[in-house]
């Protein structure tokens, strides 16, 4: 090829460089010492809308606005390229041909010559408009993201793979107390209770886990403990591998709050529900002793029976004193949320004591098999004991010809299962979709607040627990609840 070119002639070489000047996608123009133009390609005379005719032999400053030879010192520049023999490279300017949208180009400049000369430099000017404008498009939208994680109510963090914390939005730094610079590059799991196993989590996310949300306390400055209800997801890079997790937090302080009111509340109903045959159960006693009472007020009473009417008095007074005990400890407004063992034959077992009087009234049979081992759960006592004092209510409910009430264990390697069963009513078909739904009771008004099985599934949840129900029409019903088992090294 060399050869061939050799071999050409002088007006085929300038035929030929003519066409290789056209043929690159960068606007070129060849300078002399002068700074007059002694070649141009086509690419610039396209771009600034100028004639071969009147840009050849012309100066820099006839082509180029004066505005941008003074605001990039291109001529300086050009005059150095020829002084110090050595490229310029990576300037910017904006040129803005008549009829032609403004454009941005990268400029170099380079020289030319033999030996140690310099002859000519080429103005090597390539256009980057698009690129600028995509980079400036790329920048509005992270500033724009930016804005969106910065002004959330919840918080926005980002880790890599091992849990340690990249990104921190103002709503975290509110909430914990904690600035970015004081978390970033820390664990994520330090600044939440020791219950939240967060390595784990994130590798059977990493792992195609579909579970992305739990709740753990995030734990703040101030050393205090506050509810927050996670959503993690996996980021992904152009080749969908994981390289970190992004993780949304909700306080969950308020809405705590509401569900301890409407726990209260359903409790009052509960007691409300249970008054009768409590004043049964508190009435016979109160006889007893009433009549006993009489009898000791006579003179000629013998030794051995007023010993006796004091012994019915005292076993009937420990009687009500054991009813009212039991009843304080249900309606008494507790706060606990620490999940601690418990033993849930023992929860079971005093919820049937409570409502064991409304059930006689009923004229319902109580029917129960417990284990004889402890049956041990994680999970608040209070809270446990509501949920099989609303199922055995509802059941005796469901029987208001009398019935036969079946409460029941069944133990396997990972869990309990809890089973209310009545013979009563059933529940309809086209209630059945509902009847975990707020407010939706079949009770007349008045009598039901329609929040007792609401209630119900949402502390099963908090316990990591299902809550299953069968039932048929005019047979009965059977409520179900599974519990995880405390494990025993736990």
């Amino acid at each position: 090829m060399l050869t061939d070119i050799q071999c050409l002639t002088l007006p085929d070489k300038m035929q030929l460089y003519s066409i290789l000047l056209d043929a690159i996608p960068s606007s070129i123009l060849v300078l002399d010492g002068s700074l007059r133009i002694v070649s141009v390609n086509r690419n610039f005379l396209e771009k600034s809308q100028r004639l071969m005719k009147d840009t050849i032999s012309r100066r820099l400053e006839e082509v180029f606005p004066a505005v941008i030879l003074e605001h990039t010192s291109i001529k300086k520049q050009v005059y150095d390229c020829f002084e110090k023999k050595r490229v310029v490279r990576g300037h910017r300017m904006t040129y803005r041909a008549p009829g032609i949208p403004i454009r941005t180009y990268y400029y170099s400049i380079l020289p030319i010559g033999a030996d140690e000369s310099v002859r000519l430099v080429v103005l090597l000017m390539e256009d980057v408009t698009e690129q600028v404008r995509l980079s400036e498009e790329v920048r509005r939208m992270e500033r724009h993201l930016a804005s969106v994680v910065e002004s959330a109510q919840d918080i926005v963090l980002s880790t890599d793979l091992s849990g340690r914390i990249l990104t921190w939005n103002s709503a975290a730094e509110k909430l914990s107390g904690f600035k970015f610079n004081e978390v970033k590059g820390h664990c994520w799991s330090e600044f939440c209770s020791q219950v939240a196993n967060i390595t784990g989590f994130l590798e059977q996310i990493c792992f195609g886990s579909d579970v992305h949300t739990a709740e753990w306390e995030l734990i703040t400055k101030e050393n205090q403990m506050i509810p927050v209800s996670w959503v993690v997801s996996p980021m992904m890079d152009d080749y969908r591998k994981v390289v970190g997790f992004v993780a949304v937090g909700r306080d969950l302080t308020e809405q705590r709050k509401l569900e301890y009111q409407l726990r209260q509340s359903q409790k009052i109903a509960a007691l409300g529900v249970m008054a009768g045959g409590i004043a049964h159960e508190i009435r016979n006693p109160l006889a007893i002793c009433s009549s006993a009472a009489q009898f000791l007020q006579e003179e000629s009473l013998p030794t051995h029976f007023a010993r006796e009417c004091a012994d019915k008095i005292q076993v009937s007074i420990e009687k009500i004193s054991s009813i009212i005990e039991n009843l304080l400890r249900f309606s008494r407004p507790t706060t606990a949320s620490e999940m601690v063992s418990v033993d849930l034959v023992k929860v079971v077992q005093e919820a049937l004591t409570l409502i064991a009087s409304h059930a006689k009234v009923q004229n319902i049979c109580v029917n129960s098999q417990f284990p004889k081992q402890l049956v041990l759960v994680s999970g608040v006592a209070s809270l446990l004991q509501q949920v099989f004092l609303n199922l055995c209510l509802n059941a005796v409910n469901a029987m208001p010809n009398g019935g036969t009430l079946t409460v029941s264990f069944f133990l396997y390697s990972d869990c309990v299962e809890v089973q209310v069963e009545d013979t009563g009513v059933g529940i309809n078909p086209k209630d059945f979709d509902k009847i975990f739904d707020p407010f939706h009771t079949t009770s007349p008004i008045g009598k039901g607040t329609g929040l007792g099985l609401t209630i119900c599934y949402s502390i099963i949840k908090q316990h990591f627990g299902h809550i299953l129900v069968e039932s048929y029409l005019n047979q009965g019903s059977k409520f179900t609840v599974k519990l995880p088992l405390q494990q025993k090294d736990s």
